[in-house]
């Protein structure tokens, strides 16, 4: 059996779980916190049924769930425990994707994305052509990547040529290569891509921008396995193996006469649909970690939280983007809502403004103030070690965010 594990986001430790582990600063721990304010036996983890629960084991200081108190409660992977002032991440293994190799976006809990990894064995066993379609910045580089290791033509390489990259002539000199003074600049001869790519695998990227004159080229390469370099009376035999892709709707392209049919039927011979990071919102936690890990950035519950609220347009592209400049930024720093407006890209911000979410950043910092200052009364050094602030940093944010301390306090009858 397979155990699930948590992340101590702080120090990005992996802390693997046992059944009915302890979870406290005490040595005779199953899972020892050294160097923290949780308590001597502050939580245990436990399977009832099929389920993970958390268990509070009476700490003064509670156990938090995503945020909410809870004294016994089902843990999903993904959620964001907190324990005094340490954030844990609970992670369960993937059965259906652990075998992939590549990076983390080739693992998922949707169950469509699941069907689609656990497929590509089996689409990379056999030698048709292969359309990845899905919005930019989804992953299907990796993918192609993953098609081409799993499959038989793996000791030879695979060549990538970006077909909106290049003008029309650069983009038919890359595929199909040159002879010496076929047209300015060709001062020796240059062999294509589909050359290059001879016994393995032709990764065609923005196919939809492809430019119309060389797709009967293409498709004719494709057809009788052949190409003539430009400029040369002479054709050369290919082997390759061809996987395109788009964010384009082909469909409605060759309705307006921008992209050929016959093309795409012949490129769409196996079509694998890949979702945006909004169409797989489950895998947050579990991407972002795996990034904050290979760049060793460390992010906080309410950060995560935050960001996993943005629109997200540049999909896992950008949210690898914010973490890679997390670390440029702040590279030793704990990352917290307040970082999120400099780091975040100026689409997420634009969007979060235009949909009136600016409490993405803001507002879940500032509602988790007032409801520990409500807790505890209105006790600001209390509610600052909750939230593990130090209580300079929570008295500066009182006065940004205009919470007046006072009014939480509770005064006893004389």
């Amino acid at each position: 059996m397979n155990l699930p594990e948590l992340i101590e986001l702080e120090t990005q430790d992996l802390l693997p779980i046992s059944d009915f582990a302890k979870i406290g600063s005490d040595k005779s721990s199953e899972i020892v916190l050294d160097g923290t304010d949780v308590e001597l036996r502050h939580a245990q983890v436990f399977m009832r049924g099929s389920d993970w629960w958390v268990r509070d084991l009476q700490s003064k200081s509670g156990v938090f769930v995503n945020e909410v108190r809870v004294v016994e409660a089902v843990i999903k992977s993904g959620d964001l425990i907190r324990l005094a002032s340490c954030e844990l991440l609970f992670r369960e293994p993937c059965k259906e994707s652990e075998n992939m190799v590549g990076e983390g976006e080739l693992k998922s809990r949707s169950p469509a994305l699941q069907k689609i990894f656990k497929s590509l064995p089996n689409i990379a066993r056999c030698d048709f052509p292969v359309l990845l379609t899905g919005p930019s910045g989804a992953g299907k580089e990796v993918v192609a990547a993953q098609l081409h290791s799993l499959s038989l033509r793996n000791i030879r390489p695979m060549v990538s040529v970006n077909c909106s990259a290049m003008s029309a002539q650069l983009v038919e000199s890359e595929l199909f290569g040159h002879v010496k003074g076929s047209f300015t600049g060709a001062t020796q001869d240059r062999k294509g891509a589909f050359e290059a790519a001879r016994g393995g695998t032709l990764f065609l990227d923005e196919i939809g921008d492809l430019p119309l004159d060389l797709q009967p080229k293409l498709l004719r390469a494709l057809e009788n396995r052949e190409i003539r370099p430009v400029g040369s009376d002479k054709t050369v035999k290919t082997q390759c193996r061809i996987i395109a892709a788009t964010h384009k709707n082909l469909s409605a392209a060759i309705s307006n006469g921008t992209f050929r049919e016959d093309l795409y039927f012949r490129l769409n011979v196996i079509q694998v649909e890949l979702p945006g990071l909004l169409g797989r919102i489950e895998d947050f936690e579990e991407l972002l970690i795996s990034f904050a890990r290979e760049y060793k950035v460390r992010f906080s519950i309410a950060a995560i939280q935050a960001l996993k609220k943005c629109p997200w347009p540049g999909n896992i592209r950008e949210l690898r983007s914010v973490v890679q400049r997390a670390k440029a930024l702040f590279p030793d720093e704990y990352i917290l809502p307040e970082h999120l407006s400099t780091i975040a890209t100026k689409e997420i911000n634009v969007a979060a403004t235009r949909e009136g979410s600016l409490s993405v950043v803001k507002g879940i910092e500032r509602d988790l103030m007032i409801k520990n200052l409500e807790r505890h009364c209105g006790n600001q050094k209390l509610a600052a070690q909750e939230l593990g602030m130090p209580k300079s940093t929570f008295n500066d944010r009182l006065r940004y965010y205009g919470i007046d301390a006072r009014q939480f306090r509770v005064y006893k009858q004389a």
